[in-house]
């Protein structure tokens, strides 16, 4: 069976704007733990537009929005310049009424995912590709790995090769992950910068967007995704909330012996239980019991009132040692 996955570094575009959005979600919840959050972040080209909805206690204002994109743009290693504005307002009466009664914040359907293939109980294919773009520093960049039968048989690594890439540890990286799993010679199977010299990425290549790289927030293409993006939203929404949960009840039946386990739970909006919540374990269906699947629930289980997403927006909001891996 053949697999592939990718990785895209913290400092790419669209991570970037889940950064953006997920440090604001941080400052509410900092300050208000009960915010409502839906914001969305656009960057590119000198300019960072936020717009979505926000209802918090927290002091929120343009200045403060402004002083967190920058700092975050800043934080991935860029030193240009960049324009904030936002446009912003209060959650939908309409919507605020369903999750005041504790009911799901949307509609959808969330899957959760786990394997003994790795010891963080993600896919291979994604744990190696996450390891080499954490070994790019705050660059733009982007991997790619292909797997064979437990094989290495494809690796593309494309980096934006500019300014001080002392933070580089590309070869430490696939020599100590890729190269003892490789199917033939290294120079072979490892691509890099297949499309030759790259020295201009980020916000002054292209156009960041958050939720844009939602496989690769998740468990790569071989699992399915279900509802929405997770970043710059509060956990009252079940596309994250409930994805985080159905990770923590994969990561239960691996953490019992099983080899593979797929977790799907959907909702709609308003209503607090869940519309159907089942598990395929080593390719058995099972129905999920002994698990409080209530929004209000999971968010006191995971404790996900408290800041934390920033971190959960930069490598993948699985596989990271959060409360919903363990």
């Amino acid at each position: 069976m053949q697999h592939t996955a990718e990785a895209v570094t913290r400092a790419h575009p669209d991570k970037v704007c889940d950064q953006i959005s997920d440090s604001i979600l941080d400052f509410c919840l900092q300050h208000d733990p009960y915010s409502r959050v839906g914001l969305e972040t656009l960057g590119g080209h000198g300019m960072v537009v936020l717009t979505g909805e926000i209802t918090t206690k927290a002091p929120i204002e343009d200045r403060i929005y402004k002083d967190i994109a920058k700092r975050v743009y800043k934080e991935n290693g860029y030193t240009d310049k960049v324009s904030v504005k936002a446009f912003v307002s209060k959650q939908s009466p309409e919507i605020r009424k369903g999750v005041d009664q504790e009911g799901a914040g949307d509609q959808g359907i969330m899957v959760g995912y786990a394997t003994d293939e790795t010891p963080e109980m993600m896919p291979l294919e994604v744990w190696l590709a996450r390891k080499l773009v954490r070994a790019m520093g705050l660059h733009d960049g982007k991997s790619q790995v292909t797997i064979e039968n437990g094989k290495v048989t494809n690796v593309i690594t494309s980096l934006c090769e500019s300014g001080d890439l002392s933070d580089v540890t590309l070869d430490a990286a696939f020599d100590e992950f890729v190269a003892p799993l490789l199917a033939g010679k290294k120079e072979k199977i490892w691509m890099r910068n297949p499309n030759g010299k790259w020295s201009i990425g980020g916000f002054a290549a292209d156009a960041g967007l958050t939720g844009r790289k939602i496989v690769v927030d998740a468990y790569g293409p071989r699992v399915q995704v279900g509802g929405g993006a997770f970043s710059g939203k509060d956990a009252t929404k079940v596309d994250r909330s409930a994805a985080y949960m159905a990770r923590k009840i994969a990561v239960d039946f691996v953490k019992k012996g099983a080899k593979e386990a797929k977790v799907y739970i959907s909702y709609a909006i308003g209503y607090p239980e869940p519309l159907s919540a089942v598990a395929i374990v080593d390719g058995k269906e099972l129905k999920i019991k002994g698990y409080n699947l209530r929004p209000q629930a999971i968010i006191e289980r995971l404790d996900l009132r408290k800041p934390q997403f920033y971190q959960t927006a930069q490598n993948g909001h699985f596989g990271n040692g959060f409360v919903w891996d363990l």
